[in-house]
């Protein structure tokens, strides 16, 4: 196989692994990049590399490990809540089947409370089912230690998130009628599809009006919502129902057809347990032209 087509083959489930693994696209684009920078050298330097999957997989995971332990420095620093960098469309059928809910902002947000060797760990094991040898080989430790830090990381996972079914259909005719009721503000029918402890996060990075706390409770996110999409309506902006990590979301646009921002929701058991919006402008600009609209409100203030 030559080295474009080797590079095409790997190059999905790498982004895979490092995205999970950072919450940033922008970052793990540069973790892959790196990784297949060093593959290509060490093929140039006609080194036997008996597993090129493995190959791979150990260096993004051990680049992702690095940048994170430094990006967890610049998010303490990070004004107002820091959330993953979005990613809008529907995953591949590759990608649904290894993912789950993996890719879900609400779970990517959990991961960051693991130490970045318990996320690894997590992530290669119970996500994309590398078997403990491996997961030993990848992180430079033996077996018994890797299987302690999914054990860890599962019991934190478990304990912070239980799971429910929810039919991708079932979630989407909830995010339609969630979405329709925000948008007339109608707070009795956005309170009955919210759970009683939703919560509403939001990150605009400091460089855009956004919360400055989580908002937590049916009727208080009911009421923020409900003025918050009513007040982004009488700007000029709309919303366009969209599959945003491979959950139920929505795309914020002004007038001009310039993205404002990215709505995530967090649907279990029939009800919505967190929203998720992101409006800071460096982490939209992966997905096209971003609005100064946020910007020129905070000009005003």
């Amino acid at each position: 196989m030559s080295a474009p087509d080797l590079f095409e083959e790997l190059r999905p489930r790498a982004t895979a692994i490092a995205y999970r693994m950072l919450g940033s696209v922008s970052e793990a684009e540069d973790v892959v990049q790196e990784a297949f920078l060093r593959l290509h050298q060490t093929l140039g330097r006609d080194e036997e590399i008996a597993s090129p999957r493995a190959y791979v997989a150990t260096l993004v995971t051990r680049l992702a490990i690095d940048q994170l332990r430094s990006a967890r420095a610049r998010r303490e620093r990070y004004v107002g809540e820091w959330l993953p960098e979005p990613v809008v469309g529907e995953p591949t059928p590759d990608e649904r089947a290894e993912t789950a809910d993996s890719l879900s902002l609400a779970f990517l947000v959990l991961l960051e409370s693991l130490s970045p060797a318990q996320r690894a760990a997590f992530l290669l094991h119970e996500v994309f089912d590398y078997p403990y040898p491996e997961v030993a080989e990848v992180l430079g430790t033996d077996v018994d230690s890797s299987r302690h830090l999914v054990a860890r990381a599962r019991a934190h996972v478990r304990e912070r998130r239980p799971r429910y079914f929810a039919s991708a259909r079932q979630r989407e005719e909830l995010a339609e009628r969630f979405f329709a009721a925000a948008g007339r503000g109608d707070l009795p029918a956005l309170e009955a599809m919210l759970a009683q402890d939703v919560a509403l996060h939001a990150d605009g990075g400091g460089k855009v009006p956004a919360l400055g706390r989580t908002v937590a409770g049916r009727e208080r996110v009911a009421r923020t919502l409900a003025a918050g999409i009513a007040a982004m309506a009488r700007l000029g902006v709309r919303v366009a129902i969209a599959e945003v990590n491979g959950q139920p979301g929505a795309m914020a646009y002004d007038d001009r057809h310039l993205l404002v921002g990215v709505l995530a929701l967090d649907i279990a058991d029939g009800r919505v347990r967190a929203v998720h919006s992101i409006v800071n402008p460096d982490k939209l600009r992966h997905l096209g032209p971003v609005s100064d609209l946020g910007l020129r409100l905070r000009g005003r203030r």
